[in-house]
């Protein structure tokens, strides 16, 4: 299952030459434990989230180069399946 966590374009923090997502894995992440199972439950994200820390699973992140105007998937080896590829396009849209 794929956990991730989007941020719209016009939200984006600047970061070099790229814009990206504003928060990092960690904060995001605690802020899911703090949830709790059965809030995490009723918004679709899995409740093992309470009992894990972020390192234990792959991560990636999905990034806009302003040059050359493109799209970049930095993502652990773990995610780079054609399948998952195809599914993280097509969430991030």
């Amino acid at each position: 299952m794929l956990v991730t966590d989007r941020t719209p374009m016009t939200e984006a923090e600047i970061f070099g030459d790229c814009l990206t997502h504003p928060r990092g894995h960690h904060e995001v992440w605690e802020a899911w434990r703090k949830l709790g199972a059965t809030a995490l439950r009723r918004r679709g994200l899995p409740p093992t989230i309470v009992s894990h820390e972020y390192e234990a699973f792959p991560r990636g992140r999905v990034v806009y180069m302003l040059e050359p105007a493109l799209f970049t998937l930095y993502a652990d080896r773990h995610l780079q399946r054609s399948e998952t590829v195809a599914e993280i396009v097509r969430l991030f849209a």
